[in-house]
C-alpha cells in the first residue's frame, strides 16, 4: 500500500520564457539582406570603407535612387578605370591619377553636368569628383566619355575618409564644396560639413594657396561657413576689400562674401535655390602657409 503521506516531488518549475534576442539579431533576421549593384570592382561598392573606421556623425545620406540603363552602362565601362571606391585603405598617387596635373578636391557634384563643364573649361587641372550618389556617379562618368574627358576621376565614399586616410600632406591645388546640404533644422546642424574640424583636416591636404571655395543658397549656413573661415588660422580671405555689407538673418552684418567667379556654373541646385527666391553666396578662402594648418 502507498504512503500517501510520503512528501512528493516538487512540481517542475514553470519553463522560462527564452531571452529575447538582441536588437541588431532581431534586425538582420527580419532585414533582408541588401542587393548588391555591381559585382567587385565593375562599379562603386555599396559601402567601401566598410566597419574599418569610427561610427560619427555623417554630414551626408548616402542615396540609392534608380540607375538609368545609360548611367548603369557607363558605370560599368568606365568604373574600372576612371572610379575610386573611398576605402580608406591606400593613399592615392593623384600624380599617376591626372598625369602630373594639380588637382581639385569637388566635394558632392549631383548629376555632375556643373563637374563635366569645369573639366572641358580646365583641361589642365584634375578634378577629383566625390559623392554617394549613384545615378549621378554614372551620369558624370558618362558626360566625361561623351565629351573625351581625361581629368575626370569619380570617387564614391565618405569625403572624411577620402581626405583623412587617401590624400597625402598638401597634395590639393583646390577644394570646391557647391551647395552641400545645409541640414537646415537647429538640431541637425551639427551634420553640416563645414566645421572648424573639417576645415583643420582640409588644411593639411590643401597646398598652401590653394583655395577652398564654398557656395550655397542658404543663408544661414552661409553665415556659418563664414564665421568659420574667418575666424581659422589656416584660411584668409581672398576679397581683400570689405566688399558689400550683407546683414544676415541673425542680424550681424557680415564683408567678404565673393562674386560668382566665372568658372563656377550654375549648377541645378542652384537654378532650384534661385526659383524660390534663395540668395546665392560664395566664399573663396585661401590655404595659408605655416603651422596654422596643422
Amino acid at each position: 500500500m502507498s504512503n500517501q503521506n510520503a512528501p512528493q516531488p516538487p512540481a517542475p518549475a514553470a519553463a522560462s520564457p527564452a531571452p529575447a534576442p538582441p536588437r541588431s539579431a532581431r534586425t538582420s533576421a527580419t532585414k533582408p539582406e541588401r542587393t548588391r549593384m555591381f559585382a567587385d570592382g565593375a562599379g562603386p561598392a555599396a559601402d567601401p570603407a566598410g566597419s574599418h573606421f569610427e561610427r560619427r556623425i555623417r554630414s551626408f545620406q548616402p542615396r540609392r535612387s534608380r540607375v538609368t540603363t545609360g548611367q548603369g552602362e557607363a558605370l560599368r565601362r568606365l568604373w574600372p578605370a576612371w572610379g575610386i571606391d573611398v576605402d580608406g585603405q591606400r593613399v592615392l598617387d593623384l600624380g599617376e591619377l591626372f598625369g602630373g596635373r594639380p588637382v581639385v578636391l569637388e566635394i558632392g557634384f549631383g548629376m555632375g553636368e556643373a563637374t563635366a563643364r569645369m573639366a572641358a573649361d580646365d583641361p589642365d587641372t584634375g578634378i577629383l569628383a566625390v559623392d554617394v550618389h549613384t545615378p549621378g556617379q554614372g551620369n558624370l562618368l558618362n558626360l566625361a566619355d561623351q565629351q573625351g574627358l581625361d581629368n575626370v576621376r569619380v570617387a564614391n565614399g565618405d569625403a572624411i575618409i577620402l581626405l583623412r586616410e587617401m590624400l597625402a600632406p598638401d597634395a590639393l591645388a583646390g577644394l570646391r564644396v557647391y551647395f552641400p546640404d545645409p541640414w537646415p533644422k537647429t538640431r541637425h546642424h551639427k551634420r553640416r560639413l563645414i566645421q572648424p574640424e573639417f576645415l583643420t583636416l582640409a588644411a593639411t591636404r590643401l597646398a598652401p594657396g590653394a583655395v577652398l571655395h564654398c557656395a550655397t543658397d542658404w543663408e544661414p549656413y552661409a553665415e556659418q561657413m563664414h564665421d568659420v573661415l574667418s575666424a581659422h588660422p589656416a584660411y584668409e580671405n581672398t576679397v581683400t576689400e570689405p566688399g558689400p555689407a550683407v546683414e544676415g538673418t541673425d542680424g550681424v552684418v557680415r564683408h567678404g562674401y565673393a562674386p560668382r567667379p566665372a568658372f563656377r556654373p550654375h549648377t541645378r541646385f542652384e537654378g532650384q535655390g534661385l526659383d524660390k527666391g534663395h540668395v546665392v553666396h560664395d566664399l573663396l578662402f585661401r590655404r595659408v602657409a605655416g603651422p596654422a594648418a596643422g
